[in-house]
């Protein structure tokens, strides 16, 4: 099996398996960010509402994800002193999450609407609302948060995780196994959800807002004024929304991704090994 198509393969499995197995928890992180409250929103129904669309995006953004990921860590990793190689892993983190944007945005978009929506909406008719409203463009509202909001998260996530796993393996002396490197996952997850989720909560609110009728109104979408406009409104509280079901969605969520991600590197390698 070719090496950029194992990498793929094993960081869409890994997606797709955190995203169906704890979508309850974000949905519920959903609402709480919700600019028309958690029970306006929905409240605990219905916690499995865009479930679909959810899982239709989760592998391909992050097959592109890792592929990008790994491809620039092996490409430099040999090229540089150890001391340098946490810029690289931040470096190749930023790109991937920087691709795996471009799919994950309109995806997060569609989903989280469901998800708040009381009335059932379908993906399709969601999109068509949107494009009617603000053109093809409003399936990207929320870009810049979203990639604002990723880039950090990963620049604290993938350097902790790489550390993790380089210390565990100098004490134990051998590869760490599917359930050391998961544990890793969520440690480094857990941390970088927890510090990130004011942005977290912007994207949200982006993503949510209704129709724009106004100048004043579209500048209200931008991260800064977004965040500004919370805080004022429902202090640190608001910038920290959702902050338990977030670290706890994402601090599972690392250990089911990574673990399923390294399970699937092994699958990979094996049949490798076999062919």
């Amino acid at each position: 099996m070719d090496s950029n198509l194992g990498m793929e393969t094993a960081g869409g499995t890994a997606g797709i398996t955190v995203d169906i197995a704890l979508f309850p928890l974000d949905t519920l992180k959903t609402r709480l960010q919700s600019p028309y409250g958690f029970f306006g929103s929905g409240g605990f129904r219905h916690l499995y509402k865009g479930i679909g669309t959810a899982a239709i995006g989760s592998f391909p953004s992050a097959s592109v994800f890792f592929c990008t990921y790994d491809t620039i860590k092996k490409m430099f990793s040999k090229q540089v002193e150890p001391a340098y190689l946490p810029a690289v892993h931040m470096g190749a983190a930023c790109a991937g999450e920087i691709g795996s944007c471009l799919i994950k945005v309109p995806i997060e978009v569609v989903k989280q609407r469901q998800q708040a929506a009381l009335e059932k909406l379908s993906p399709l008719l969601i999109c068509k609302r949107a494009i009617e409203t603000e053109g093809y463009v409003g399936l990207y509202r929320g870009f810049i948060t979203t990639v604002l909001r990723e880039v950090p998260f990963v620049l604290i996530q993938f350097p902790i995780w790489e550390w993790l796993k380089a210390q565990w393996y100098y004490a134990k002396k051998e590869n760490l196994n599917v359930i050391e490197v998961a544990v890793c996952g969520s440690i480094s997850g857990g941390i970088a959800g927890g510090v990130t989720t004011p942005l977290d909560v912007a994207k949200t609110r982006i993503m949510l807002e209704k129709k724009i009728h106004s100048q004043a109104e579209c500048a209200r979408l931008h991260t800064s004024a977004m965040l500004t406009s919370i805080y004022r409104e429902q202090g640190i509280h608001g910038l920290f929304a959702g902050f338990i079901p977030r670290t706890l969605w994402i601090t599972l969520g690392g250990a089911v991704f990574f673990g399923a991600y390294q399970a699937a590197v092994e699958f990979c390698s094996k049949f490798d090994t076999v062919r």
